[in-house]
């Protein structure tokens, strides 16, 4: 899975989720609040007008001017002094017949009421409405004036310009707008701050980056060969790779480890004394169920404080098999055992014609491997003058027999002493899989023979290895000295590749002259120097 970068990084995503949030969520608010604020402050303005109107209404000065029982001039400057303490725009007290006894203009007063919204309270109900007067739209609260026994002798009225209320209700929205700016901001510094200490904790790297690096972290521990184990603070298993669940399979143990503590699941690992002391053991072995396996265990610290333990397991197997295939070891001791092999064959050939009796012919036979066992010694030795490689490849022609085949070195090879013993070990190395590789290459033909020449001239030597294989195609060529490819199964292919390595440590050249059907030849020249050539 590949991540894409994204547009945005994660700051700035952050902040626009959490401003965008902020801002719907003000923006709701508002709705369903400023409507409702705006309502309740007009009816506010409303109840206020409603309970000055009946305050006059209730006013005995009011009620006896109304009656005939005061002057009527006294009701001017009382409704003048109402307004004025409760800050409206008007008071009118009228009579019966919709005349002012009081106004905010003394010209209008003795004037009919203007509006024509004054009819019902005349009747006795109080009530608020919107009209237009002389001083413009109003939101007007009325209320009869009652004697105290019971007639209606006027009604008054209260009022605020319908500008005043908006403005009220404007205010009343606008701290609410700055409630919500306020909020925004606040918003926006949270969101930056939040974004900011999210990206410190992820070490300033983008999601995709942290995803990409989870991918790779995750390939690269599948890929390698070492089993890996590691655990949290609790000992509870966090991670196993495939190599260590196909270790812990072959021993035995199965199911997913991750969650299991690890003494529970996988026992003798150390890991657990490893994470309570801090000290790291390395290349300790460790034998499960049968397997032995080699192991290294290593605490984990974040910031100095310890979070758990890692540990990589190899069966120690593996690790001989590859250091004798890596140190050439595996081709002394399969040269060995072959010749071993073929002694034994011979002992056990001897035994039985001594218990036979047949001792003439035990003679004869003893006569012939002896004087064959000559010929090669004699004609290896005179052809091949370093002991270890001239006794490395008597066992490689043991084992040719052995397997049925035959290898025949020319007549006119020749090999002097290196001046340098320590790069025979590469020669052998060379010859040694060359050999084995001609050996499979024959193995299904009907004949299976492999010929060998060395050949020194002017500090260079040359080896010709040929076979009566199948031969290699072209695509084959490129491929072979490729580690770990191989046409035969699993686990094959460092041969060749071990030649390769070899050539290069002693600035050799190798060519491959193949054709298929024909048999296959490879033929090496390196640098080489004799040891009577320096003396």
């Amino acid at each position: 899975m590949r991540t894409s970068k994204p547009f945005f990084n994660l700051q700035t995503i952050m902040t626009l989720l959490v401003c965008g949030v902020v801002a719907l969520s003000l923006l709701v608010t508002d709705v369903l609040i400023s409507q409702k604020v705006a309502d309740n402050t007009q009816k506010n303005l409303a109840d206020k007008a409603t309970n000055i109107a009946r305050i006059v209404a209730h006013t005995p000065l009011v009620i006896e001017a109304l009656n005939g029982q005061r002057a009527d001039s006294e009701i001017q400057p009382f409704a003048n002094e109402i307004r004025q303490i409760s800050a409206v725009q008007f008071v009118v007290v009228m009579d019966m017949k919709g005349i002012r006894k009081s106004h905010p203009d003394i010209s209008k007063v003795g004037q009919p009421f203007v509006g024509g919204d004054e009819g019902a309270a005349l009747k006795g109900h109080e009530y608020v409405s919107n009209a237009k007067g002389t001083l413009g739209m109003s939101l007007r609260a009325f209320t009869p004036i009652v004697t105290p026994a019971g007639k209606q002798v006027g009604a008054v009225a209260v009022g605020i310009l319908l500008n005043n209320v908006n403005q009220a209700v404007a205010q009343s929205r606008l701290i609410i707008f700055i409630s919500v700016g306020f909020g925004l901001l606040v918003g926006v510094i949270g969101a930056l701050f939040l974004a900011r200490k999210i990206k410190n904790i992820m070490f300033g790297l983008e999601p995709n980056e942290i995803a990409k690096m989870l991918e790779e972290r995750s390939a690269m521990l599948e890929s390698v060969r070492e089993g890996i184990l590691a655990i949290d603070n609790d000992s509870r298993i966090t991670l196993a790779n495939a190599a260590a669940l196909r270790l812990f399979n072959k021993a035995g143990i199965l199911g997913d480890p991750v969650g299991k503590r690890v003494t529970d699941y996988v026992p003798n690992t150390r890991m657990q004394l490893v994470l309570e002391t801090g000290n790291a053991e390395l290349d300790q072995e460790l034998n499960l169920f049968g397997i032995t396996l080699v192991t290294n265990v290593i605490p984990l610290f974040v910031n100095g404080k310890s979070v758990g333990a890692i540990a990589t397991f190899r069966d120690k197997t593996e690790i001989k098999q590859m250091a004798e295939e890596l140190t050439g070891v595996l081709l002394y001791a399969e040269a060995l055992r072959a010749q071993a092999h073929e002694f034994m064959n011979k002992l056990q050939v001897i035994l039985g014609m001594v218990h036979m009796k047949y001792y003439d012919q035990l003679s004869t036979y003893i006569s012939r491997i002896a004087h064959q066992q000559q010929n090669e010694i004699g004609f290896i030795s005179r052809h091949i003058k370093d002991p270890v490689l001239a006794g490395f490849i008597l066992g490689k022609m043991s084992y040719a027999r052995e397997v049925g085949a035959e290898l025949v070195l020319f007549e006119e090879c020749f090999l002097p002493e290196p001046a340098n013993p320590e790069m025979i070990h590469d020669i052998v190395t060379v010859f040694g899989n060359l050999v084995d590789n001609a050996l499979d290459a024959v193995v299904d033909c009907p004949l299976k023979r492999i010929d060998v020449n060395f050949s020194y001239e002017n500090g260079v030597i040359i080896l010709e290895v040929s076979d009566t294989g199948p031969g290699i195609n072209n695509e084959l060529k490129r491929q072979i000295f490729t580690k770990g490819y191989s046409t035969k199964g699993p686990n094959r292919g460092l041969g060749l590749y071990l030649v390769k390595r070899s050539l290069e440590r002693l600035n050799g050249s190798i060519e491959i002259v193949s054709e298929e059907g024909q048999g296959t030849q490879f033929k090496v020249s390196l640098p080489y120097k004799s040891k009577d050539e320096m003396e």
